[in-house]
Formats: C-alpha cells, structure tokens, sequence
C-alpha cells in the first residue's frame, strides 16, 4: 500500500537521533521526546510544495504538527506545509 498525499501535505518517517546517555542514568522511552527531524517519504501535489521539497529530504518539523499512521507496520507522519520548518542539508 502505498501513501498519497494530496495538495500541500508530505509524508515522512521519523528519523532516530542518537542520544549520548551521561552519568549512567536511565532515561525510560516515555520521557523522552520524540525527534523532529524526519525524512520525506512522498510530497502531495502543490506545485510550490514540490519545488521547495523532495523525496529523500530530511526535514525539520513542528513538534505538535502532523498526524501520526502506521502502514502495514511502518509508522509515519502526515504534515502539511506550515509545519515544515527547514530542509537539513
């Protein structure tokens, strides 16, 4: 199955930022946070959006933006445009 999304929206996958743990202490996965840095997966079909963006794009996006879905186990991140923030390079 594949994800389309439509006019100003893109997909992406979260992308893992490694940690450094310091001083031994053990940061369970519900307190931490979640990355905001993510790679493109399919760009939507505004033209503007697709000239700004690109499949393989790693991205830096809004901390609450986007909905969160899960395809055939995978989980990704639908957001739209306003919630782009910077292309890393």
């Amino acid at each position: 199955m594949n994800i389309k999304p439509l006019d100003d929206r893109v997909v992406i996958k979260s992308l893992e930022v490694k940690e450094k743990q310091v001083g031994g202490i053990y940061i369970p996965d519900t307190a931490k946070e979640k990355p905001q840095i993510g790679e493109i997966i399919a760009v939507g079909t505004d033209e503007e959006l697709q000239e700004a963006v690109k499949v393989g794009d790693n991205i830096l996006y809004a901390k609450y933006g986007g909905t969160e879905v899960e395809v055939e186990g995978a989980k990704y991140i639908i957001v739209s445009r306003n919630d782009i923030l910077a292309v890393i390079e």
